[in-house]
């Protein structure tokens, strides 16, 4: 539960949600107030420090993902990467339709069914991974982080990430 996290502060309604008007941060309104916001900008902030570290490697940051997913666990069917990755399949095909031609993994048709795609990485993919090793620890003595601060953080937003999902399926039945 977030609010047993600390995710949330302040006081709390029956279901345990905390409210941002109940700290005293101000006006709940201000866009520096917003988790939103934060989370946003981080994301950006993040992207942008990735892309710097990923240019020796020739992979832009999703394809980057994509390639961590297949490292792995290689050999996914398209629709088992895309909800690994949380993207839906008209970002993913081509974004795996480019990665293929750059010759980093092959898709191919499940022999058993048709209409399953099955993804691997090629030996090209695959040597990148030991050129990619240290860019987890590269990122977190860029940010200032430990390795325990991160883990924190990363399981805070797993948290929220599962709170929004889980409130999607009960607004949309």
């Amino acid at each position: 539960m977030l609010v047993a996290s600390g995710v949330f502060e302040g006081r709390t309604d029956d279901a345990g949600r905390g409210s941002v008007a109940d700290t005293d941060e101000g006006d709940p309104l201000a866009l520096d107030h917003q988790l939103c916001f934060s989370l946003y900008a981080a994301s950006r902030a993040l992207t942008g420090l990735y892309r710097d570290l990923l240019h020796d490697l020739g992979l832009t940051y999703p394809q980057y993902l994509v390639m961590l997913v297949l490292w792995e666990r290689d050999g996914l069917t398209v629709k088992d990467l895309s909800h690994a990755l949380h993207l839906d399949s008209g970002t993913l095909s081509p974004l795996l339709r480019r990665m293929e031609q750059a010759g980093l993994l092959t898709r191919e048709r499940d022999s058993d069914d048709e209409r399953v795609v099955r993804v691997s990485a090629t030996e090209t993919g695959n040597a990148l991974s030991a050129r990619a090793q240290d860019i987890p620890d590269r990122l977190l003595c860029t940010v200032g982080l430990s390795p325990g601060r991160a883990g924190e953080l990363r399981h805070a937003l797993d948290e929220i990430t599962r709170a929004v999902e889980s409130a999607g399926r009960r607004h949309t039945g």
